[in-house]
């Protein structure tokens, strides 16, 4: 990903707080010389000094089918806004998008036992519903387990960026700032927030 240096996310820790919260992700690959892609939700983890994703396909996706031992970029994205040159100080300007994005690089790994990861998998987005899905028959969740193909991927490049208007001036990030607060668009919102935490920090 091309990442001029003001782009930068801080550091390693602020990238994974940005994949937590925007885990519902895009894992890419490639089956010949075609890209292949499908939208999964992740769990996020740290294990010693290792960063691993973990999700599940569908069985009946045939990526999951061409993705064992290959290599995979994992895409985690969300909040983005159009940014307008009225916003600007002088009228040769042209329009932009302001976005954050941080990609992951790794290997897959296929999981014999899908078990524990759909168990973490419902306590990371929905604790609560966990005794549910325990108290279930048997037979009724060993089926839902064959209908997935779960997987893992040991994160071995990290690359994250924030493109927030970081190169303008500061009377210029307060007006971009002001519309997409007041926008109703709530990914507008966000994207205000980021700013402005940005801001804080100076």
């Amino acid at each position: 990903m091309y990442i001029p240096s003001f782009n930068k996310f801080e550091n390693e820790h602020e990238a994974i707080s940005f994949m937590h919260r925007y885990s519902f992700a895009t894992i890419v690959t490639s089956v010949g010389d075609i890209p292949v892609a499908t939208h999964l939700p992740f769990i996020i983890e740290q294990r010693d000094d290792k960063l691993v994703l973990s999700s599940h396909f569908a069985k009946a996706n045939p990526q999951a089918t061409e993705i064992e031992g290959k290599n995979a970029l994992v895409i985690f994205t969300e909040p983005h806004a159009y940014i307008s040159p009225v916003n600007y100080e002088k009228e040769t300007n042209v329009p932009t998008w302001n976005y954050l994005a941080v990609h992951t690089y790794g290997k897959v790994t296929l999981l014999n036992e899908t078990a524990d990861l759909l168990a973490r998998t419902i306590n990371n987005y929905e604790a609560n519903y966990l005794q549910q899905w325990n108290n279930l028959p048997d037979d009724y969740k060993q089926k839902m387990m064959k209908g997935i193909v779960g997987f893992e991927i040991v994160v071995d490049s990290l690359q994250a960026k924030k493109k927030l208007s970081q190169n303008r001036s500061e009377q210029e990030k307060e007006s971009i700032i002001n519309t997409l607060s007041k926008s109703t668009n709530t990914t507008e919102n966000e994207i205000a927030e980021y700013m402005k935490l940005i801001k804080s920090k100076q």
